[in-house]
């Protein structure tokens, strides 16, 4: 194996290694030393590909951000119904499911922003979330689904409202019920939105996000 192959390996362990004891063990109670051991490498293995463990933590939280707005934009691909429906209920589905996972409801719901400041744990949201919004609410302009408007605050609203969405159900006792009841609550706000009478076809048909 080449050696820029091996280092990322190597970083890919120690991603996963610290995704697991930050669900498990939350970012104070983890150790590095106690990544490195779960990974398989050595402390020094570690601090060569992350400055220290706050920089490990961030890397993760990016990792997974990333690993829910692809999901996102897979189901909104591969979603059934007309355009409306795939981009506002299959990719709404798609978030608040990936949005169940202990991990991203213990690392990125709740701790980031105590860890990282909401300032940061925003950007990283930003980062993924806004060009996937911004090109599907493009769409649904185009498609005349949606009223002509400034593109740019609507994406920044509609992420907001998704990730605060998240947020309610990460610190809900009875996470089943509260995304069903959420996601009814959002289905309800992006109808309203719609232009009425407007016909709608396929993503497959009509274009792409």
């Amino acid at each position: 194996m080449k050696k820029a192959e091996q280092s990322e390996v190597t970083r890919t362990a120690l991603l996963q290694a610290a995704r697991e004891l930050f669900t498990e063990r939350g970012y104070a109670d983890t150790a590095t030393d106690d990544v490195a051991q779960r990974a398989g490498v050595t402390r020094g293995a570690l601090y060569y590909h992350f400055r220290d463990k706050s920089d490990l933590f961030r890397a993760v939280v990016e990792d997974l951000s990333l690993n829910i707005f692809t999901k996102v934009a897979s189901a909104i691909q591969s979603g059934q119904g007309d355009l409306w429906d795939q981009i506002t209920r299959a990719g709404t589905k798609a978030y608040l499911e990936a949005c169940l996972d202990p991990a991203v409801q213990r690392i990125v719901l709740v701790e980031a922003a105590t860890v990282l400041g909401w300032e940061e744990r925003c950007e990283l949201d930003d980062k993924y979330g806004l060009s996937l919004i911004r090109g599907a609410l493009q769409t649904l302009m185009d498609a005349g689904l949606l009223a002509p408007q400034p593109l740019e605050p609507l994406t920044h609203l509609v992420l907001s409202v998704e990730r605060e969405a998240a947020m309610y159900i990460a610190r809900t006792d009875n996470t089943v019920a509260a995304r069903k009841e959420m996601e009814a609550s959002l289905e309800r706000v992006f109808n309203s939105m719609r232009v009425q009478g407007a016909k709608s076809t396929p993503i497959d048909e009509g274009g792409e996000v």
